[in-house]
């Protein structure tokens, strides 16, 4: 009677070493067909040395016991498959093909977490050591894994649509300078403001630049790239239809903050997806779609804004002049780029960096497929199944618990990224990068402040120098006496001295440049003009009438208005570009400055890896120097344009070098928040040389060629001290 229950008890624990066996054997099998995939892979590739500590730490957790080490034979056998086996048109995952085995790392916690007890027994310094440790053996095995993706559809893709967010930033750029005159001017901003919608826009690009950089280290390249993106678009559309000129530049500024993180997010991205030997070139090329923005934006002025025509009133108190049309269309590049970035990944270096192996794990296989399926290699499978991790630090977050304010969880969580934001930034002035930095903020500053300075502002230069001719043909009329005459054309360009017009009328007409000085106008009649730069001074008005016109207070200098009425005034300033010759040729000399850049963008990409970063970088700077100081000895507007065109193409080669340096010299983990230091610092340098050379360039033109000549030789010989970053990795 008892047999009975031992034998039942016996089969259950045998049932349960057979099963407890097999669970085991299992085990064994599947790591020793990753292992042997690996060993396979590494025939081709060196990725053994970074496996061969998480071998042995495998054989150790698969052999406890050491009972089952006879049987190698039969796992050989049993093995059900490898890891090349497994893919179908649906790229569904099978038996042997990745299935999230555990990142390789020492320690056995997931995903590179430092364990609470390891913590313990080293210090925070120890732990820094050991991640700049596996940084570096990251950054070897990285660089192998992009050479096995490739280089194909996937980059071309990313370049196309980085371009975009890229051709924004010029767009930007240069719609500071090309709505300037005409915003100002509709808005009756008068001489004591004009200047700060520049000033102001590239404020916001300094203070963007900087925040969405670092932001973009902390939570990814590709989120923060959509939202920097999204408020540049909203605002810069929104810019268009407000009326103030205070609201204008509020809504510029917000704009010029989203857009000041495409350049640093842009360059960051898609250095991530590179090899080695394509990065140069191919982050050159990306820099061409800065210039397709500034020839967008040329293009649009000059076909858009001499167009009075496009625009439409609701009485006097809306305008919608033909420069916000112009507004709206420049904002298209930016609404095409986030549409779309929705579709692309985002960068698996980052996700490496963060600890996120197996969405890392994701994109580079995704990135594979795409370009061996775009090279008519589909059944090529991507056998990396570990990638080296570094170890995440454990950071300091202030908790709150679920029954807490939810606007006190926001206020916690944006205070905890600032903070990340800023600890991250004062990294970068730590060993190994605080030189670079310093070099790096000298020389975008000063490349900067001679390029901006003299481009935004050189529109101004060729009014000044067109203003001077126009005066020089300006008709003085002396002591002429005119009755019952009728004027319905314009006048243009003229002076009248102790003129005397009786019982005359001024009908839908147009004074364009025209002063009266010591005339009188006995029972004449105004109706329907306008007034373009011109004024009445210590004239008198006798017994006339005003109706429809633009003749205000402002206009009327020292002048005596007797029995005289006004009807029916216009309100604002009156704008009109009607046969206005001066406002096509800015527009088409900023056209031609900007298309001069082609040559310099293709041959700086091609030569980038041969002649290397860094001469490009220094003697692009040193030559451009010198060609802007020859601008000084220019006399003619021809003259000028040359030169402008020699400058802005010499330069562009120090622009791509310059992005290329930026990009490799920092580390993943601080590259978005170097660069963007360094671009805030570029836009900084942009908003002095506004300022100077703007309030220097109507009185002479030496001082600010001559200080951005000397400027930019300055920061090409800092350059010249840089590491050069030819056969970096990506740390």
């Amino acid at each position: 009677m008892d047999e009975a229950p031992n034998n039942r008890t016996s089969l259950v624990k045998g049932a349960k070493d057979i099963a407890k066996e097999a669970k085991r054997h299992a085990s064994k099998n599947f790591n020793k067909a990753v292992d042997r995939a690996s060993d396979e892979y590494s025939a081709q590739r060196s990725y053994n040395r970074f496996h061969n500590e998480d071998e042995d730490n495998y054989n150790a957790y698969n052999q406890p016991d050491g009972q089952y080490g006879d049987n190698a034979a039969n796992d050989e056998d049993g093995a059900s498959s490898d890891a090349t086996e497994g893919h179908d048109d649906e790229d569904e995952i099978y038996e042997g093909e990745y299935q999230g085995v555990p990142a390789s790392n020492n320690e056995k916690p997931r995903d590179g977490q430092v364990a609470l007890g390891l913590k313990s027994l080293k210090s925070q310094k120890e732990l820094e050591n050991e991640r700049q440790a596996d940084e570096e053996e990251l950054a070897q095995q990285y660089e192998l894994i992009m050479q096995e993706c490739g280089h194909g559809r996937f980059q071309w893709q990313l370049f196309f649509v980085l371009g975009l967010a890229l051709m924004s930033d010029g767009v930007e750029v240069f719609v500071v300078g090309f709505v300037l005159p005409s915003a100002e001017t509709d808005m009756c901003v008068p001489n004591s403001g004009a200047g700060w919608l520049g000033s102001i826009v590239y404020l916001g690009m300094m203070f963007g630049a900087f925040f969405w950089g670092g932001l973009s280290d902390k939570v990814g390249r590709k989120q923060c790239l959509l939202i920097s993106m999204s408020v540049n678009g909203f605002f810069a559309f929104l810019s268009s239809f407000v009326q103030g000129y205070s609201m204008f530049l509020l809504c510029r500024m917000v704009s010029g903050f989203g857009i000041g993180g495409a350049v640093p997010i842009v360059f960051s991205y898609f250095a991530e997806v590179l090899a080695r030997e394509k990065r140069g070139e191919h982050l050159s090329w990306l820099c061409m779609f800065w210039m397709i923005g500034g020839i967008y934006a040329s293009a649009m002025a000059w076909a858009i804004i001499p167009h009075y025509g496009w625009s439409f009133s609701m009485g006097s108190a809306y305008q919608f002049h033909s420069w916000r049309v112009f507004v709206v269309v420049c904002a298209l590049p930016c609404v095409s780029a986030v549409v779309a970035l929705t579709f692309m990944p985002e960068s698996p270096r980052f996700f490496l960096e963060a600890g996120k192996h197996d969405e890392a794990w994701m994109v580079l296989k995704h990135i594979h497929d795409t370009n061996m399926r775009a090279r008519g290699e589909p059944e090529r499978v991507f056998t990396v199944n570990r990638i080296k991790i570094p170890k995440q630090l454990d950071e300091l977050v202030e908790m709150q618990n679920e029954s807490a304010n939810p606007v006190l969880k926001v206020l916690c969580k944006i205070k905890a990224e600032l903070r990340g934001i800023w600890l991250t930034f004062m990294r970068c002035f730590s060993y190994p990068v605080k030189e670079n930095t310093m070099k790096l903020a000298a020389v975008w500053f000063t490349l900067s402040f001679g390029f901006y300075g003299l481009s935004v502002w050189f529109p101004d230069v060729i009014k000044h120098l067109q203003a001077d001719e126009y005066a020089s043909r300006v008709k003085i009329h002396h002591n002429e006496r005119i009755e019952d005459f009728t004027f319905n054309f314009t006048l243009e360009n003229q002076i009248h001295r102790n003129g005397v017009f009786m019982n005359d009328r001024f009908l839908n007409m147009k004074f364009k440049a025209v002063t009266f000085i010591d005339s009188s106008f006995i029972n004449c009649y105004f109706e329907d003009v306008s007034s373009v730069g011109s004024s009445f001074r210590n004239c008198t008005f006798v017994d006339s009438f005003f109706y429809n016109t633009d003749v205000d207070d402002a206009k009327l200098t020292n002048s005596r208005v007797i029995n005289s009425s006004f009807h029916h005034n216009k309100t604002g300033c009156q704008m009109t570009f009607d046969d206005d010759y001066s406002a096509y040729w800015v527009y088409f000399v900023n056209f031609l400055g900007t298309l001069a850049v082609l040559p310099g963008n293709i041959v700086s990409a091609l030569l980038m890896d041969k002649i290397g970063r860094l001469s490009m970088l220094g003697g692009s700077m040193v030559l451009s120097g010198i060609s802007c100081f020859f601008l000084w000895f220019g006399t003619s507007e021809s003259m000028m344009i040359f030169m402008l065109c020699l400058y802005n193409g010499l330069s562009i080669s120090a622009w791509n070098s310059l992005d290329v340096v930026t990009t490799e010299l920092y580390p993943t983990d601080r590259r978005g928040t170097g660069f963007g230091f360094c671009n805030a610092i570029c836009k900084l340098a942009a908003v002095l040389g506004n300022l100077i050379f703007g309030s220097l360039v109507g009185i002479t033109k030496a001082i600010p060629i001559l200080l951005a000549s000397a400027v930019l030789v300055g920061g090409g010989l800092v350059g010249l001290r840089l590491p050069d970053t030819r056969s970096n990795v990506l740390m």
